[in-house]
Parts: structure tokens; sequence; C-alpha cells
């Protein structure tokens, strides 16, 4: 029987970023192992797949530490034909165990930034012998193969972002416009706050309503906002930091509980400044209740957050000054007039409000970026295209001749 391929998915991030690949892999009639190393990258896993996963097309297991015996016992105990790594999990054990085993290993939706180079070059022989062992190599950016091939990875290729290639819910997005107009409220979501940004707009949202009083206008009328962190596990700290704000605020989950598009549910929304999402796997579905998407992660130096599955959906999106994460796509949507930048929160929600007051640029902008992500789609295909290339050429060594 043969084996699986293999993908790593470390977090969440890459965990969503490589779905449309292991989408791909799975219709091509292959099996997957997918492997992570965080428990939000796995529990994404188990929700993304968990049909293939009862069917036993895919299995998800944890990838152990890059000791030697560790990653030779996972290697000989799952035996993939194939590893793709996501992004920049780069292990120099387990690439030589793989070296070892004859086993390809591929690099895909690659990001390096400089000071990555800066390290790898810092280490020596060893990282740059892990780099120079992969099979084929696939980067985001040019700037990242430049990068990558300075590290020692062989002709590096340019395939783009697998998040460009992301497939959005039509249900979820019809699920999500059909809230917004029970709620007859404008919705400025705020999405993926980490540490210390959701006191930054906790604040914000407060100067705002402030703002609006002193003008003799009462924000709840007209607007909503929806606060989401990133990780599950800050959902309470958000919520007490709520509490303490004294902003009424409204859990999504309770929102849940109540019949989501029921009276009683929406009568619960629209008493509320502040919509909590406090649930997992409802991004497209926040994204299309929403007028405006505020992507955080880059109002503290986090280096920002994905704004591609925003802008497929049709959103305007506003980003902070902290987006190194994702410097080209972020320039590139602000170039195609998708998005716009902000220096502060404060400034974030100023801007989403000015936008809400103009109608045709909000049009303009969701327009601009749905057309970009179509533009940009096509990495996942590029790199299916360099794996079966590799697969080929590894059965063409092996076959005798």
């Amino acid at each position: 029987m043969r084996g699986p391929v293999w993908v790593h998915a470390v977090s969440l991030g890459e965990t969503r970023a490589a779905q449309p690949l292991i989408r791909a892999l799975l219709d091509g009639g292959d099996t997957v192992l997918l492997t992570h190393l965080t428990v939000t990258g796995r529990d994404e896993g188990a929700r993304a797949f968990a049909g293939e996963i009862a069917e036993g097309r895919l299995a998800q297991q944890w990838l152990p530490y890059d000791f030697p015996g560790a990653t030779a016992r996972f290697l000989d105990c799952y035996r993939p034909v194939a590893g793709i790594l996501i992004e920049r999990e780069v292990w120099p054990n387990l690439l030589a165990m793989a070296r070892r085993r004859k086993l390809p290993m591929i690099l895909a939706s690659a990001r390096f930034s400089d000071q990555a180079l800066r390290t790898v070059l810092r280490a020596g022989n060893v990282m740059q012998e892990a780099y120079s062992s992969f099979a084929a190599v696939y980067a985001q950016t040019l700037q990242d193969a430049q990068r990558l091939e300075q590290a020692g990875a062989p002709a590096v290729n340019v395939s783009g972002n697998f998040k460009f290639d992301v497939s959005v819910s039509a249900e979820q997005i019809a699920k999500g416009r059909e809230f917004a107009a029970a709620l007859d409220r404008s919705i400025i979501t705020i999405a993926s706050t980490r540490e210390g940004e959701d006191e930054m707009f906790i604040q914000a949202i407060q100067r705002q309503i402030k703002r609006a009083r002193t003008q003799g206008r009462e924000l709840a009328d007209s607007i909503v906002f929806r606060l989401v962190p990133r990780h599950p596990q800050r959902f309470e700290t958000a919520a007490q930091l709520l509490t303490a704000s004294g902003l009424p605020f409204v859990r999504r989950s309770e929102i849940v509980r109540a019949g989501d598009c029921s009276a009683s549910a929406v009568r619960a929304a629209r008493d509320a400044s502040v919509m909590l999402g406090d649930t997992v796997g409802e991004m497209v579905r926040h994204y299309a209740s929403s007028q405006v998407a505020i992507i955080a992660g880059s109002f503290a130096p986090h280096g920002g957050q994905n704004l591609i599955e925003a802008c497929a959906v049709g959103v305007p999106v506003i980003v902070g000054p902290h987006t190194r994460n994702f410097e080209q796509a972020v320039s590139d949507a602000v170039h195609e007039g998708a998005a716009l930048r902000a220096p502060d929160a404060d400034s974030a929600l100023q801007l989403a409000l000015q936008l809400l007051e103009d109608p045709r640029r909000l049009t303009r902008m969701g327009v601009a970026g749905e057309d970009w992500v179509r533009k940009h789609a096509g990495a996942v295909q590029r790199v299916m295209d360099g794996y079966r290339a590799v697969r080929a050429n590894e059965r063409g060594v092996r076959r005798p001749s």
C-alpha cells in the first residue's frame, strides 16, 4: 500500500494556508498525513478535514521535536512518499533523516525574511545543508526566493502565496449576509487581534462613541463593532476587558445559542456596542457580514495577519503599520485599491467610520479586493505540478534499467 503524502503545517495560520493544497492532494487520490506543533493548528485541521479523517483519507499527528531518534522513528512509522513543509518550518535533523531515506522534501509557499537569512548564515553549514537538501522549493515572492537561494536552497521557484487560493464558503457568505440584513446595522470587524491589541481597540471604540455623542449621535443606532481575538485561549481575556470597559457586548456564542438570525439573537446584537467573536471557523461569515474589516496583528509589533481572506469575500480592508510577515501582499493590496493603512487603532476606526459614509468607495474597494485575489491565484497548482514532477522523477530514479 502506498504511503501518505506528509504535509507539515505548524500552527493555525499555516494550517489554513495549506488547506487548498491538501484538498488538491486528496482530490488527486493521495492520502495525507497532516502534522502540527500547536493545538490551534491541529484543531483547525480536525475541523476542516473532519470528513476525510472519518473516511481514513487523512490522518493527523504531532510532529516530534527535532531530535535524530524521534524524527527517525516518525519517518519509519508513517513511511510517507513525500514531505511538504509549509512556509518556513526547516529542521536540520528532520531533513537529514529524510535525505538518508531518499524521501523527497518540498518547501512550499515559503516566506524568508532578511532576519531569517542572517540567522541561517550565522548557523553555518548545518542549516545551509538543510536548505540544500530540498527536492524543490516554492517561494511566495521573488525577494523570498533570492534570500532562500543565498541560504543554500537549490533552484527556487516563485509560486506565489497559497492564501490566494483560498476557497471561501458560499454557505458562510450567505449566512453572514443574512445576519447583517437582519441586524440592520453596519458592522466593523476587528479581526485577529493579538496581545495588547484588544485594549487598544476597546479604548478606541470608547473614544469614538464619546466623540459621536459630542456631535449628538449614538453610534450604536447604526454601527456595531465586532472584536475577534486571533487565538481561542484569549477569548476570556477579551471578555474580561470588555466587561471592565463598561461597553455593552454580546458573545458570538450567545448569538449562536439564541438562534443566530432569530429575533432574540438579533435583538441581543442590536443592544450591544461590541460583538465578541468567541467561536472558531467563522471568519468568512464574519467578513461577509461586515462593511469594513480591520486586520489586527498589525497594530502591535506582531508582524501582521492575513488580509487575503477578507479581500476574497469582497470586504474593504484596513491594516496597521506592522505588516512584515505579509508585506508584499499588503503593499499589493494597497496599490490595487483593496486596502488602506492606518498608523494606530484610533486612526483605523476613524478611517472605517469615514468609509461607511462613502458607499461608492466601499464598493470599489470590495470589488478591487476580489479582483486582486483572483489575479494572484494559482500557487497551489504550481506546487502540485512541481510535486508531481518530483514524484515522477523519484519513480524514474528507482526504476531498474
